[in-house]
């Protein structure tokens, strides 16, 4: 039986409209299922991070249309609990990015039906009621890594960086090689960035023929 107290605990936030967190995410939950680590969801948000940012019109649109389904995870999550967060993120991922429903509020409002959750909390799609929340959590990330990064944030053990990106969501033991470089790297004082040029846009599906974007 696994010793519970030994459970190395990864901290990710994430905007339920980046196509890289959610394969991050789907790398994640792959590790948890292949090394038993535990996951805290926690939430951020783009259209907070890019707050008075001189942006091209596309992009401002989508951050535009980006606060109803963070504001509506954080509400579920004051009402039920930190818990439901990564479940609802697994349901609207999904919807979203995966079977390309680009109807934010019907995606978010499938996702909370599915898991029983109130309609009621659509109720703050177009309000700022939780808006400090989103901000105190969104924070959090920040406090990590800097406001000069996007999503995902992904910490272990209180070290915290931007990333990792990947396309396609790695597998099986390429997720726990991924995995086991990350944990290594946070035990480097010091240890900052590593990067190189993108030149695959996300995979969503893999083996499907093509890429599916936000």
């Amino acid at each position: 039986m696994r010793d519970e107290t030994a459970t190395t605990v990864a901290d990710m936030w994430f905007d339920p409209a980046c196509p890289w967190a959610w394969m991050t995410s789907r790398w994640l939950t792959e590790v948890q299922e292949l090394r038993g680590i535990a996951i805290r969801w926690h939430v951020m948000s783009l259209s907070v991070l890019n707050e008075g940012r001189d942006l091209p019109a596309d992009y401002r649109e989508m951050l535009d249309a980006s606060w109803g389904p963070v504001r509506v995870l954080v509400a579920a999550a004051q009402r039920h609990g930190d818990d439901v967060l990564g479940p609802l993120y697994t349901a609207i991922g999904t919807e979203y990015h995966v079977e390309g429903n680009k109807d934010r509020r019907a995606v978010v409002a499938k996702a909370l039906a599915d898991a029983g959750l109130g309609a009621d909390l659509l109720d703050v799609w177009d309000s700022t009621d939780v808006d400090d929340a989103l901000r105190a959590s969104h924070q959090g990330a920040m406090d990590l890594v800097g406001d000069e990064v996007g999503t995902p944030v992904v910490a272990i053990g209180g070290v915290g960086y931007f990333g990792p990106v990947v396309t396609p969501a790695p597998r099986g033991e390429d997720a726990v090689r991924l995995w086991d470089g990350l944990v290594l790297m946070t035990q480097v004082p010091g240890f900052y960035e590593l990067k190189r040029t993108r030149t695959s846009g996300p995979v969503l599906r893999p083996g499907a023929d093509e890429a599916v974007g936000a």
